[in-house]
């Protein structure tokens, strides 16, 4: 891990933490020790991140976050273009589970996943079928998959 402390002030709020993001200094360890931060706008900020390597979005936590923090790192994660196909399934696993909870309401994740050519139709399509799955996600989750098949037929785009 890297030493962080050398690149805040010495006298530090949580704004600190969020402001170092936009340093031109931060690389790819800063970040991932970053992802470690208490603060879910840091984490999120860390997951919207350009530099944000597959290793450090695997690395944020959304256990101890409120649901509407919770399904937004969520969706950012799956929006990521560094985001590969094991941290897109950690995502798709945590955004199945709330779809099993009352009022989990992982909408925008299940989209941005439908969305990811990493994961296979058959993989997404068990998003529709979980209790919380909404008539109007479930149609959107055909939409973005049917949007990832090429003119000649075939998922691979």
């Amino acid at each position: 891990m890297v030493d962080i402390s050398k690149l805040l002030p010495r006298s530090r709020s949580p704004r600190d933490y969020l402001d170092l993001i936009a340093d031109p200094r931060v690389d790819r360890e800063v970040l991932c020790t970053l992802a470690a931060s208490p603060y879910s706008f840091v984490r999120m900020a860390v997951a919207e991140h350009p530099l944000a390597d597959a290793h450090t979005l695997a690395t944020l936590s959304t256990e101890d976050l409120g649901g509407w923090d919770r399904r937004c790192l969520l969706a950012t994660i799956a929006r990521h273009p560094n985001a590969d196909r094991m941290v897109l399934l950690r995502v798709l696993g945590e955004t199945r589970a709330l779809l099993r909870q009352p009022g989990g309401r992982p909408y925008a994740a299940a989209l941005a996943l439908a969305k990811r050519p990493e994961l296979a139709a058959e993989e997404i399509l068990t998003l529709a079928t979980q209790p919380g799955a909404s008539r109007r996600m479930r149609r959107g989750l055909r939409r973005n998959l049917a949007a990832r098949t090429c003119a000649c037929g075939s998922m691979s785009c």
